[in-house]
């Protein structure tokens, strides 16, 4: 009974040996692939682009409803599209600008909790306050704009 918990130690340093060696192996692997490097430069590069995309969104005036709901529908259909290619960041933004300006989030909510997979709502649930945040200060800033 006394070697139990030296033979767990061992089997554990075992297990710790082999899962090293097994990340070594694929690490090298991935490395010495030749086309590595350029999907990488490729991967950065989308991310780049898919972030300026995402800064350069144009809001529209929210007093006018037919261009919210222009807006609403865009998003809704960029978010569906985008969630069908498997590019859930990019989906995730635009549902939740479809969000922020919808007259009943709660209700498109629930809709949406039915129709996204479960890791896709929950990444959707952490993005709302920053978007709703950037919408409400770019209101005030139009509205500012309109005042002076």
């Amino acid at each position: 009974m006394m070697y139990m918990p030296r033979s767990g130690a061992i089997a554990a340093g075992v297990c710790g040996a082999l899962l090293v060696g097994y990340c070594i192996y694929f690490d090298r692997k991935r490395r010495s692939d030749p086309n590595f490097r350029s999907r990488l430069r490729q991967r950065r590069k989308q991310q780049k682009l898919d972030q300026e995309r995402v800064g350069q969104i144009k809001l529209p005036d929210l007093k006018d409803s037919e261009a919210v709901q222009k807006f609403f529908l865009e998003e809704i259909q960029l978010g569906e599209e985008l969630l069908a290619q498997g590019e859930f960041e990019a989906c995730v933004e635009h549902l939740s600008n479809a969000i922020s300006v919808c007259g009943q989030p709660q209700q498109l909510l629930q809709v949406l909790q039915q129709t996204l997979p479960p890791p896709v709502f929950q990444m959707l649930l952490t993005r709302l306050p920053s978007v709703s945040q950037r919408i409400s200060s770019a209101q005030s800033l139009s509205e500012e704009d309109i005042e002076e």
